[in-house]
């Protein structure tokens, strides 16, 4: 009988027993050493309440995520469908995120399939370099105005947003509303270079220091980055180190993920993104070195457009294949006897 992505996200955060298969009841005591594994203790209701400021707040621990396929997070021209609604999700599983309305349409599947937000803290870095400005300015703030009811509806935090030129400010640190996002973008000139390596590393560095120093409390974070060229200094380095420190802390596949989504049609911006995403371990001459980036090149008609809800179902997707390759991996080692 198969298993829909928010069962598997329940079963995962309450540790239920299910996902391995019946007959295997000799082997309680190693399945509760791989629980062990797979996850961490809670966070009291308080110490959720009173998570750390920006950029990555100490609340829900690494969990497993519920499965769900990629898409396309391009819309084409021709193609004017709304995302869809989203509902409240169950209370076992969101208690520390508000519901947002209660008159908020019913559509019970497409809600579930984001409850994977509320296990972590949503960054977006957005490219403000001069070739941004214009109709690619105003599609990405549409993008994150569609995304941000949706994060706080699972994540009472909201989402962070940074810029790779503009200073950062804390107004633009837990956003909760579209309207607020609509602000941040309007204040923000688009102008500059495309200092993406420098950027990530100054939000990669602090936030391992934080988990090194608070493993099991540290909730675990999506970097989502938005650009339409070619960075113009080194990104790989940052990315390299900070895949380094997270296996030899023996951090969760997923603790730390990165999704770059290219805008425009930029063709050395589209072999740089599949680069970071295909050689990352191959530059780093590491050839276990963990997959924790994932790109998303241009691939619309003429004229289409990043969408919000694309977006989050490529992040999904990038989440579920780093927890399988895990279960697969773990479920392995149980089978060879390591557990």
């Amino acid at each position: 009988m198969s298993v829909s992505a928010p069962t598997r996200l329940f079963e995962a955060i309450h540790g239920r027993s299910e996902e391995f298969p019946a007959g295997q009841a000799n082997r309680g005591s190693m399945f509760g050493s791989l629980k062990s594994k797979l996850s961490t203790k809670r966070s009291g209701k308080e110490a959720a309440a009173n998570a750390s400021d920006h950029p990555q707040r100490q609340s829900m621990p690494a969990t497993r995520r519920p499965a769900a396929g990629t898409t396309n997070a391009f819309r084409d021209p021709d193609t004017r469908d709304a995302p869809p609604a989203y509902s409240a999700a169950p209370s076992a599983i969101t208690t520390t995120a508000p519901i947002l309305s209660s008159t908020t349409s019913q559509a019970p599947e497409a809600d579930s399939a984001y409850t994977f937000l509320s296990t972590f803290d949503t960054i977006f870095l957005i490219d403000d370099s001069g070739s941004m400005a214009g109709s690619r300015w105003a599609e990405t703030s549409r993008a994150l105005q569609t995304i941000t009811p949706i994060c706080t509806q699972h994540d009472k935090d909201g989402i962070d947003i940074y810029f790779l030129n503009h200073p950062d400010s804390s107004f633009a640190h837990n956003v909760t509303s579209a309207s607020t996002v609509h602000e941040v973008f309007s204040t923000v000139r688009p102008g500059g270079g495309t200092p993406t390596g420098q950027k990530l590393n100054g939000i990669l560095k602090p936030y391992i220091r934080r988990f090194e120093a608070a493993p099991e409390t540290t909730k675990p974070i999506n970097i989502i980055c938005i650009t339409d060229g070619e960075p113009s200094d080194d990104v790989e380095s940052p990315l390299i180190s900070a895949a380094k420190k997270l296996d030899k802390l023996d951090a969760p596949a997923w603790q730390v993920g990165v999704q770059f989504f290219q805008v425009g049609r930029d063709a050395e911006a589209s072999k740089h993104l599949k680069m970071l995403d295909d050689e990352l371990a191959e530059i780093a001459g590491e050839g276990e070195l963990r997959d924790m980036v994932d790109t998303v090149p241009f691939r619309g008609a003429e004229g289409a457009t990043l969408t919000g809800d694309g977006i989050l179902k490529v992040v999904l997707g990038a989440v579920t294949r780093r927890l399988d390759r895990k279960s697969k991996e773990l479920h392995r080692s149980t089978n060879n006897g390591y557990f």
